[in-house]
């Protein structure tokens, strides 16, 4: 099944609540182009991975969205752990690459990869001149003094990304120590995921901790921005995809799934400027997205940091230690 024909049965109105975790230009294109393909309307929203997880976790007995598309696989895992999401096997599964079906299976088959990205950072060379960072180290020297941004984890998948991939790379006490030094030298803990980078772009601060996928976006603006992936190694994102429990519309909710994991679909981010890798083996790569064969990547452990215990544990620690650190 390469292609997506939409049948008369499935080509009636009806609606689609749609909660949105990528860039807000990437939403729109897909809910644009669902729209004209099916008939059927898409109510969207857009919020940070760790945000819409908590409007679900709220909404739990009287959901109000169908299907949550994009951010990181973290709390989409928390959510089938919790039961806030439904089983689903899409047809399409055959198509997807390894890593995205192994999100599949962690999950009882109630979330499904939908593209991948490498965690880094990028930097504005017009601001750092002089020996540019290269590693999660080159982060702690004192010349970047309030010239840092990452977002706060508790509402960005990205950082939590970031934290768990600390924990992963050096142990959970140093990560937590080198965290706190590094609190130093951050001006802001963003809401969202990829506002460091932008904040970069335009030369309000010089470094953001973001997926590299998002600092190429900037550098293909135009933006004087240089994307690194760390020495040390680094972490990255197997941005996921549910239909959420008992939805208003879970008809049309398998519809989108189905549909969003066509590469038809998953090509459709590049033309928003999204870089991340899709995940149907079959889609064609953006050629500016970071090659994640020439990154370091650990061996991130998506079942661990996605549960619910750990992700609450970690993020509880986070509070106490870092974000009740004088800013």
């Amino acid at each position: 099944m390469s292609g997506f024909g939409v049948t008369g049965a499935q080509a009636q109105s009806g609606e689609l609540v749609l909660y949105c975790s990528v860039a807000e230009e990437w939403c729109r294109v897909m809910s644009e182009a669902f729209e004209r393909e099916t008939g059927i309307e898409v109510l969207m929203t857009r919020k940070s991975s760790g945000e819409t997880y908590a409007q679900i976790k709220a909404e739990e007995g009287q959901p109000r969205g169908d299907v949550w598309w994009g951010g990181t696989g973290d709390p989409h895992l928390q959510a089938a752990q919790e039961g806030l999401t439904a089983e689903y096997q899409s047809p399409m599964l055959a198509e997807l690459n390894d890593w995205a079906v192994s999100q599949a299976e962690t999950s009882g088959y109630r979330t499904v990869g939908i593209y991948a990205g490498g965690l880094g950072f990028g930097y504005n060379s017009d601001l750092v001149t002089e020996n540019p960072p290269a590693c999660w180290a080159d982060l702690l020297n004192e010349a970047y003094e309030n010239d840092v941004q990452v977002a706060n984890p508790n509402s960005s998948g990205t950082a939590y990304t970031l934290l768990a991939t600390m924990v992963q790379l050096m142990g959970e006490d140093e990560a937590f120590a080198y965290l706190a030094k590094l609190h130093n030298n951050i001006s802001q803990y963003t809401q969202s995921g990829s506002a460091p980078i932008r904040a970069a772009a335009t030369g309000e601060t010089a470094i953001g901790i973001v997926f590299m996928h998002d600092a190429v976006a900037q550098a293909v603006q135009g933006a004087p921005i240089v994307t690194v992936a760390p020495c040390e190694g680094t972490g990255y994102e197997v941005g996921s995809m549910s239909i959420i429990e008992g939805g208003p519309n879970p008809d049309n909710a398998r519809v989108w799934y189905d549909w969003a994991l066509t590469p038809a679909a998953q090509e459709l981010g590049a033309s928003a400027n999204s870089f991340q890798v899709p995940s149907n083996a079959n889609s064609a790569t953006p050629d500016a997205a970071p090659k994640l064969a020439d990154i370091k990547l650990i061996d991130y452990d998506f079942a661990l940091y996605g549960s619910s215990e750990e992700r609450s544990r970690l993020l509880a620690r986070w509070d106490a230690e870092i974000g009740s650190l004088p800013q």
